[in-house]
């Protein structure tokens, strides 16, 4: 049994949207011919949640930091315009938001006007207090998205539910504090996640109300 929390923070991909067709044909599309390793759907969907860059510095060794800027913006560009097509929202997330009380806010790799427009397509922004993305410092595993997503909120890390799906997001919610929910059908693995020792694990959002 999952206790009430006055604060609920959730990852995006892997976590409310099924979204690795879109992020991952759009990386595809952005990586040279020559790679170090051959680039496999799941060695790319590995990879959700974390910065590109650590993609690109594995999977094109010598790349610069401008031939990496140069691959974040074409990736960025191919992604928003494939209007998130291929992504779908999981089973049981529209309800579990609906059901869930306290506040509700995100902590994203994603920009946050992305993650807001996305959210919006999908028919969950209505859900949320306050839509936080990664703007400009450090992505997770690094905490400060749950930390300025927490202090938009108001809110002390004691009273906050993170929930996530990769080792990443279960990391970041050990570094700040606060407690940590990890979801099984995501895109991370379950030893992954577990090495971070989450408080609770759920297979379906609706296990959170």
């Amino acid at each position: 049994m999952i206790p009430a929390f006055p604060v609920y923070l959730f990852d995006i991909d892997g976590t409310l949207l099924d979204s690795a067709e879109d992020i991952c044909g759009a990386v595809q599309q952005v990586l040279p011919a020559e790679t170090a390793q051959p680039i496999t759907f799941e060695y790319l969907r590995s990879y959700i949640g974390r910065h590109l860059f650590d993609l690109f510095g594995e999977a094109v060794p010598g790349s610069t930091q401008a031939d990496m800027e140069a691959m974040l913006a074409r990736y960025r560009s191919i992604y928003l315009a494939r209007e998130h097509s291929s992504t779908r929202v999981y089973p049981g997330v529209p309800e579990g938001l609906a059901k869930l009380g306290g506040r509700k806010g995100t902590a994203t790799t994603k920009g946050s006007p992305t993650t807001r427009a996305i959210l919006q397509q999908f028919g969950l922004i209505q859900y949320f207090n306050h839509v936080q993305g990664t703007d400009g410092f450090p992505c997770k595993p690094a905490p400060d998205v749950l930390f300025t997503a927490l202090a938009a909120m108001k809110a002390d890390p004691g009273e906050c539910l993170f929930v996530g799906d990769s080792a990443a997001d279960m990391e970041a919610g050990k570094r700040a504090g606060v407690k940590t929910c990890a979801v099984s059908y995501g895109y991370g693995k379950r030893d992954d996640l577990a090495q971070f020792q989450p408080d609770y694990w759920i297979d379906d959002l609706r296990e959170l109300s």
